[in-house]
């Protein structure tokens, strides 16, 4: 054979087989959008990176940042101190006693559906507004809060902003500094009621330990000591007991969100009281986790949640070190993936390196964090990183293209999206 048959031959297998890897690899693109092929191995792909991650950045807990103060954990001040600004003062209006409510309530249950993958929060929102006969489901929601499956946090805002812009026929409310009292009195009134809390993920991987969770409360047991709730992940109809609620629920500031009738808001605003006015309650946010911080002063979840009260009255110096001291007290890798405080608090304090390292140390486990990527952004744009600033703002939006502080921050820099 001919030395220049011997190539066209090559030269032919060569070409065929390089159109066949093509179309294999075209029929594989088509088979992995066929979508319940498409869902299952996102998942799992996800699942495996999250693995890998783990590997690769081990650790149970948050780093504590550089510019925090040494010896950063003290007593925590009275509330007749400083920074509390006020003793609490006598109301002139007498205290009304409370209408006693039943001992125990039982709402009737949604129709159940089990989240999607990193979905609970809109699937919890989904039972609540099929309490009252709304005929979406959870993708109806996480399609406008959260496009990216692979975005593990929808914030109680965006929740909110759902209702308050697809649902103009349901009225929405939330609130911190919630008690076991005030779940029940809205129970009670016919009203199910969502909250946000901790819990723990027993496995022997890298994804084990603390991570966030949305509950619908549907009912409760006085006698029992037990909530009823709807769990998109667990199942219908689940019983947590007062105490475990509680110890969960106190990671999140102690969060609710009511969902109801527009026609039925003089009666919720009656049921929050004085949690009506939004000063009022952080105020005594702000009172309830100093109180439990001079009941242990190790209490990371306490300061933590000082930090994010005082946040609300632009208090950043003392929001700092209140951050500091929960970080240094050690929270889990997680707890950057829900809530973003020390970030706001760090900008304002100009420790743009603070809050870089927090972000980084957040996106190495959690890389589809948007918040994350926003608040290192701006850290970095204040640095003179404008190409950095300009890579996390877009990031950010790759993960969540409706995420408008990303396109406001591309927006002030004269950037395209």
């Amino acid at each position: 054979m001919s030395h220049e048959r011997y190539n066209a031959r090559m030269r032919s297998r060569i070409l065929w087989f390089i159109s066949g890897a093509i179309i294999s690899a075209a029929l594989l693109w088509c088979v992995y959008q066929f979508t319940p092929l498409k869902d299952e191995l996102e998942w799992r792909l996800d699942a495996a990176a999250g693995i890998v991650r783990g590997w690769l950045y081990p650790g149970d807990t948050l780093p504590t940042p550089s510019g925090a103060a040494t010896a950063v954990v003290r007593p925590y001040p009275s509330a007749t101190s400083t920074v509390l600004n006020s003793e609490p003062t006598a109301s002139a209006t007498p205290a009304l006693t409370p209408t006693p409510i039943a001992d125990m309530v039982r709402l009737a249950s949604p129709e159940w559906e089990k989240q999607d993958w990193n979905n609970c929060g809109p699937t919890t929102l989904a039972l609540g507004l099929r309490y009252y006969g709304w005929e979406g489901d959870q993708f109806s929601i996480s399609n406008l809060v959260k496009p990216d499956r692979g975005d593990r946090n929808v914030n109680i805002d965006e929740l909110a902003y759902y209702v308050r812009t697809q649902a103009g026929w349901m009225g929405v409310a939330y609130r911190v500094d919630g008690t076991l009292e005030t779940l029940k009195r809205f129970l009670a009134a016919g009203y199910p009621t969502i909250v946000e809390k901790g819990y723990v993920i027993v496995s022997d991987g890298p994804d084990a330990g603390w991570a966030g969770h949305y509950l619908l409360l549907t009912g409760y047991d006085d006698p029992g000591q037990v909530f009823i709730t709807q769990d998109a992940f667990e199942g219908p109809d689940r019983e947590v007991s007062y105490s475990a609620l509680d110890e969960g629920w106190e990671a999140f500031n102690r969060v609710y969100m009511i969902l109801y009738p527009v026609d039925q808001r003089s009666i919720v605003e009656g049921l929050l009281g004085d949690d009506l006015d939004e000063t009022t309650n952080r105020e005594g946010a702000l009172q309830t986790a100093g109180d439990e911080i001079e009941l242990d002063v190790e209490d990371a979840y306490a300061w933590f949640n000082l930090g994010t009260n005082l946040l609300y009255f632009d208090r950043y110096s003392e929001a700092a070190h209140a951050f500091d001291t929960a970080l240094s007290l050690g929270l889990p890798w997680r707890f950057t993936r829900y809530q973003f405080g020390p970030y706001i608090a760090y900008f304002n304090q100009g420790r743009y390196q603070d809050v870089i390292d927090l972000a980084d140390a957040t996106l190495k486990r959690t890389n589809k964090a948007e918040e994350s990527m926003l608040w290192r952004g701006w850290a970095r744009y204040q640095l003179g990183d404008i190409n950095g600033a300009i890579e996390d703002f877009r990031a950010a939006l790759r993960v969540n293209p409706n995420y408008f502080d990303a396109h406001y921050a591309l927006e002030y820099i004269g950037a395209l999206p």
